[in-house]
């Protein structure tokens, strides 16, 4: 499990470990762990140019160490200086190391004939404000096309929520130290942080807020059948959804909960749709009880009674409920309901359906993901799955896990119709709401660059991926 932690826990996780270290120790283990993530990153040392952007603070003094450790591989370090107070031992390192210093005020362009080949962000650490000063904004327009390697974080973003309200640092690598921080996760931070490398610091830190399953997790998590299963015991998954004008819908959903990881699906719904889905899927059946519902894609104008006769039915047989695309719009009379927790249920927007259940713009919605996925959390009782390039999976105490698996070729028309029959099947195979959506997320991102390969994908093409997927996954630990 990748775990992100806000500033004010990584400070006093940080705290309690200076206060058992001696002086400047934890510093030169961020540096060692830095400069070895530079080495590592260019392939070599000597002779290379390295170029440091230099704040004020602890992350000036990180890039600093670690340029002074670079320079005695013999690599050509130069340090912009862009405050007027800097980290007094990293300067001094660097100095005795043989690193060029520039302070604030000099000329700080690259000499003719020695352009770096990469740049260290050591501008703003985790306790800075979004936002870049003047002068860092211009060193780095004078540095464009050069690849950054961001201290802990892409100077200027928002740590603890992800956002970029501001002008920030584009990294193609992070390294960050101790633990991950939200913005490593949370889009559209995350966009910004290229390649995350993690520097263990030895930090005893609390529970996350954010977090994203990795394979041995999934892995952990995913229900598999016992010796002695049959196709009830491993759950019947019911689907409601397609419509005589958006039949590809009700398809693709049965797909996704067609993948083995359900004992059956049942498709209930629109006479021509579930003739195609029996001619597609002949293992699907039709009406009967369930363990779960998946409702709402492409249910067109029948969208409002689809979602009232699973609702009615979950709530009769304390059955969860997978709400999707047209049923979303349809939530209003049922909102008591899922407040009561009495029916749990996974709701999975993407962002202009969201801002239309939250009576927000979309581009808000975009630059917040975090916050209104958890708010929709909050107003519905209930977990909420945000689509995005990392999908955000909320539960109503704030709890969320990124989802980091996936590729942009997912970005297609009917994707979400499989993931949404995807998570209901296991849902129906007994994982809890956040379980399935997260888990359903990161198979559903897996499959879809299994089968990729780096080039295009249509939806249909993911849900024939999840077995591979599977069989791949890591043998199961038995603890988190």
């Amino acid at each position: 499990m990748r775990q992100a932690h806000t500033v004010e826990q990584v400070r006093a996780a940080e705290a309690g470990l200076m206060a058992r270290l001696p002086e400047g120790a934890l510093m030169m283990r961020a540096a060692h762990g830095l400069a070895q993530a530079v080495a590592d990153w260019l392939g070599s040392t000597y002779g290379r140019r390295v170029l440091l952007l230099v704040g004020s603070g602890d992350n000036g003094g990180d890039a600093l160490h670690a340029g002074a450790l670079l320079a005695r591989r013999g690599a050509g370090v130069e340090a912009w200086l862009l405050s007027e107070t800097v980290h007094e031992g990293g300067l001094a390192a660097l100095r005795a190391a043989g690193g060029r210093v520039v302070p604030p005020g000099r000329s700080q362009e690259p000499r003719r004939g020695a352009r770096p080949e990469v740049v260290v962000d050591g501008i703003v650490g985790i306790g800075g404000k979004p936002g870049l000063r003047p002068a860092a904004q211009a060193a780095l327009a004078g540095l464009e096309g050069v690849p950054v390697v961001a201290v802990d974080v892409p100077s200027g973003v928002d740590v603890d929520t992800g956002e970029t309200p501001e002008p920030h640092v584009r990294a193609a690598l992070t390294v960050t130290f101790g633990t991950h921080k939200t913005a490593h996760l949370v889009d559209p931070a995350a966009g910004a942080c290229g390649a995350v490398h993690l520097v263990d610091l030895g930090l005893d830190l609390p529970e996350p807020g954010v977090e994203s399953l990795q394979g041995h997790d999934v892995a952990r998590l995913l229900p598999r059948p016992a010796d002695d299963a049959h196709k009830y015991t491993r759950g019947v998954v019911g689907v409601r959804a397609g419509s005589e004008e958006y039949p590809g819908a009700g398809l693709l959903s049965v797909a996704g909960a067609a993948t083995g990881l359900a004992g059956m699906v049942r498709y209930v719904g629109d006479v021509a749709v579930a003739d195609r889905v029996r001619q597609a899927h002949p293992e699907v059946v039709g009406a009967g009880r369930v363990q779960a519902w998946v409702v709402g894609s492409g249910a067109g104008e029948g969208a409002a009674d689809t979602l009232a006769e699973a609702l009615d039915d979950a709530r009769e047989h304390h059955l969860p409920v997978l709400v999707d695309a047209d049923a979303l719009h349809q939530l209003g009379p049922h909102e008591p309901l899922l407040r009561s927790g009495e029916v749990p249920a996974v709701l999975t927007p993407h962002a202009g359906e969201l801002a239309a259940m939250l009576g927000e713009d979309r581009a808000d919605i975009e630059a917040r993901p975090l916050h209104f996925a958890r708010a929709a959390a909050r107003r519905y009782g209930c977990v909420v799955l945000l689509k995005g390039r990392h999908t955000l999976v909320s539960r109503p105490d704030g709890r969320t896990r990124a989802t980091t698996t996936g590729t942009p070729w997912l970005a297609t028309a009917g994707a979400g119709d499989v993931l949404g029959g995807l998570i209901g099947a296991l849902l129906a195979a007994g994982l809890d709401p956040f379980d399935a959506a997260s888990v359903g997320s990161w198979l559903h991102g897996a499959a879809a660059t299994t089968v990729s390969r780096g080039g295009p994908i249509v939806a249909g093409q993911v849900a024939g991926a999840v077995a591979d997927v599977v069989r791949a996954l890591p043998a199961p630990l038995s603890s988190p």
